[in-house]
């Protein structure tokens, strides 16, 4: 396992030692000629994606969050077919959602007009569409059996027995904090290495428990102070977008930089044409936090979903990821006349600097600018 002693609390070491060892055993232990991870983006992420990512000598991954083991599955056998590098399959291990009928009577209440706006009916009731791996162990067993070469963990984190059992594969383990907390309990489970997400990153908060204050530290403030504070190495996920912000988090003492938004507009994404249209427009220079697509907070291209907190009365969408249930039912109306304003479309704070590249021309170019900037 990659670690070096944990500092004492206070201590900092000069930032041009702060992970250095690490980030060669890391590249190392994964073949990278890149210290850039793809992230896993539910919904967005393919194989395609993600095997031209490895392919290209960065870490490439897929989100298995939204699907069920079958489908998990499958996305990795097609993964496998098109790559033989290692490749991440990422996680959600959010907390069992509690039914809560009065509160979600009341949701679907609050969406009706914009149900009503496309001829359409919300449901009648709202399902847990997506299964928390925590509650799902023919997904832990579809992770057993493919022995993806990295295993990745987002809202909390499994089981130690199963942690046990899929570091005995030999998977490298890595999880998302967005504090110091967080960081600790990721560290103490026997975790390989943590993602440090700051505020500015796209997508769903990796919050452990999204009702506990989000202090919201940037990507380089948690970085620094994670690379300080705990002993295991650090990837810097956030709003980082070209070669010159990699080089940034590697001065800080990341490993590498894990880049979502800077992959959508890939031909190889899942992205449809509106979320690629919407990317490209200035609806890009404002991005917003929002919990009333899926219940947790999760930053997006501002467009018409985002813009109901306005009229909503400060009713509150229930919890991950029940409202999804009527966000995606709602979202389908719309496009179904012709309106692709209620699509989740998650995007960081550097998301005007978005390029629609192919996935292994992107990947050559960071590369290129990485040089540059070091």
């Amino acid at each position: 396992m990659m670690s070096r002693s944990r500092p004492q609390v206070g201590s900092l070491y000069p930032v041009a030692r702060l992970g250095q060892n690490d980030r060669m055993d890391f590249l190392a232990r994964l073949g990278l000629s890149l210290p850039l991870v793809q992230a896993p983006m539910a919904g967005t992420s393919t194989p395609a994606l993600a095997a031209a990512v490895s392919n290209a000598g960065a870490l490439g991954s897929i989100a298995v969050g939204a699907t069920d083991a079958a489908g998990a599955r499958s996305m990795i056998a097609d993964l496998k077919a098109r790559t033989d590098r290692p490749f991440n399959v990422n996680c959600f291990v959010h907390a069992t959602p509690r039914p809560d009928p009065v509160r979600e009577a009341a949701w679907i209440e609050a969406l009706r007009p914009s149900f009503a706006q496309f001829g359409a009916e919300p449901p009648r009731t709202l399902r847990t569409i997506y299964r928390s791996l925590a509650d799902d162990p023919d997904m832990f067993d579809v992770l057993l059996e493919t022995r993806p070469a990295v295993v990745s963990f987002h809202f909390g984190l499994p089981r130690a027995s199963w942690l046990e059992a899929l570091r005995a594969t030999g998977a490298l383990l890595m999880a998302t904090a967005t504090n110091l907390d967080e960081a600790c309990a990721i560290e103490a489970a026997g975790i390989d290495v943590v993602v440090a997400q700051g505020i500015e990153a796209g997508g769903h908060r990796g919050q452990f428990d999204p009702d506990v204050r989000d202090p919201g530290l940037g990507t380089f403030a948690l970085v620094r102070l994670l690379t300080a504070k705990i002993g295991i190495p650090v990837i810097a996920a956030g709003g980082i977008m070209d070669g010159a912000g990699i080089a940034a988090a590697l001065d800080l003492g990341a490993v590498a930089a894990q880049m979502g938004t800077a992959f959508i507009g890939c031909p190889e994404s899942a992205a449809d044409a509106a979320y690629r249209a919407a990317l490209a427009s200035p609806a890009a220079f404002d991005t917003q936090f929002t919990t009333l697509i899926s219940g947790r907070p999760a930053r997006a291209l501002a467009n018409r979903f985002t813009a109901l907190a306005d009229t909503l009365g400060g009713c509150l969408p229930p919890a991950y990821p029940i409202a999804y249930d009527a966000g995606k039912a709602l979202n389908a109306a719309a496009k179904a006349a012709g309106e692709h304003g209620f699509g989740a479309q998650w995007a960081g704070q550097g998301a005007p600097l978005a390029r629609a590249l192919p996935a292994a021309e992107l990947v050559a170019e960071l590369a290129r600018e990485l040089a540059l900037a070091q």
